[in-house]
C-alpha cells in the first residue's frame, strides 16, 4: 500500500474531521498545521490551528474539555485528517455535546440511536424521576438480569417462529435491557466493544 503524507493547503493547514472514538459520532471540524499535529502526537491530546485567531490551540485546555487521540487517519488524497478521540467533554464552545447540532437534527441515523440511548440512561440514573422502569432495573440488579434473559428468550422464539418484524423488535427489547443492566454496573457499550476489537485483533 502506498504512503500517503499530510497534503496541507497554501496556508499550511489541513481539515480535520473530529469523531468519538466510542459511538461514531462526529463531533466538529476544525484545522490543524504541521504544529499542531507534532503536538498532538508529542502530547496525546488534540492540539488544532485556530484561523481566528491565527495560534496553536490545544482543545479543551480552558474547559477542561481535552479530547484523548486514539487514533489520526489520513484519507486517500492526504488532504483531510479524521481524529477518532475520546472527549472528556462537549466538544462545542456553546456546550453542546458536538458541533452538529443545528440543522435536521431530529431525526437519529442509525449509528447514533444506541449512542444516543446510553445518555437517556445515564440521565434517568442521574435525575432518577418517579416510577421510571429503568430507574427500577437500575436498583434491581437481578431483575434487569432476569428481562435480559427473558428477552433473549423471546428473540430466539422469535426467530423460530415470528416475523422478522417481531425478530427485529424483540432484538431491540434485548440491547435496551442489556444497555440498562450495563448502565447498573457502570458499563457502556464501549467497554464491550472494546473487548470485541482485542478479540478481533
Amino acid at each position: 500500500m502506498r504512503r500517503v503524507d499530510i497534503a496541507f493547503d497554501a496556508a499550511g493547514l489541513v481539515p480535520v474531521v473530529i469523531q468519538d472514538w466510542n459511538t461514531g459520532e462526529v463531533l466538529t471540524l476544525a484545522y490543524a498545521n504541521a504544529l499542531a499535529i507534532e503536538k498532538t502526537r508529542e502530547t496525546g491530546e488534540l492540539h488544532l490551528w485556530s484561523r481566528s485567531r491565527d495560534e496553536l490551540w490545544h482543545k479543551g485546555a480552558t474547559s477542561g474539555n481535552v479530547q484523548k487521540v486514539r487514533a489520526l487517519r489520513l484519507d486517500c488524497d492526504g488532504d483531510a485528517l479524521l481524529a477518532l478521540v475520546e472527549p472528556a467533554g462537549p466538544a462545542c464552545h456553546t456546550g453542546a455535546r458536538t458541533c452538529f447540532h443545528e440543522g435536521e437534527t431530529d431525526l437519529l441515523a442509525p449509528h447514533e440511536v444506541l449512542p444516543d440511548l446510553e445518555r437517556v440512561l445515564a440521565q434517568r440514573k442521574a435525575e432518577r424521576p418517579a416510577g421510571s422502569y429503568t430507574v427500577t432495573l437500575l436498583d434491581d440488579p437481578a431483575l434487569a438480569g432476569e428481562k435480559v434473559q427473558e428477552e433473549a428468550e423471546e428473540v430466539t422464539r422469535a426467530a423460530r417462529e415470528e416475523t422478522d418484524d417481531r425478530v427485529d423488535n424483540e432484538a431491540a427489547d434485548v440491547l435496551y435491557h442489556l444497555l440498562v443492566l450495563l448502565a447498573g454496573r457502570d458499563r457502556v457499550l464501549g467497554d464491550v466493544q472494546e473487548v470485541l476489537r482485542e478479540r478481533r485483533g
